[in-house]
């Protein structure tokens, strides 16, 4: 897949996995990979900027064989902004397909 299609997508990716329920990082990067190859680190700076700008927060949960685990919690505005970015994606997504297809 192309990168730069890939870069644009990502973010997201990572709000409706979160729409879904928490996760941590690498849980993420897993279900992500699975449709779509992304290298190990590309989703935290993500998830740094996604935090920063107050669409998730994060807690630590103990894990039964290691170190706890920081997971992404999407709070309200994160909620508001996935369903605002999905919006824009499926309309983004018709268009292309208009333009596409004769």
């Amino acid at each position: 897949m192309n990168t730069q299609l890939k870069k644009g997508a990502l973010e997201i990716c990572v709000l409706s996995q979160l729409a879904k329920g928490d996760k941590y990082g690498y849980e993420l990067t897993e279900v992500i990979s699975r449709e779509m190859d992304i290298a190990a680190g590309t989703l935290y700076p993500i998830l740094k900027r996604l935090k920063d700008d107050l669409y998730v927060e994060t807690y630590l949960r103990e894990s039964e064989g290691g170190p706890a685990r920081k997971y992404y919690h999407l709070t309200s505005k994160g909620k508001e902004y996935q369903q605002t970015l999905k919006q824009e994606w499926e309309d983004f997504v018709l268009a292309m397909e208009r333009l596409l297809n004769p």
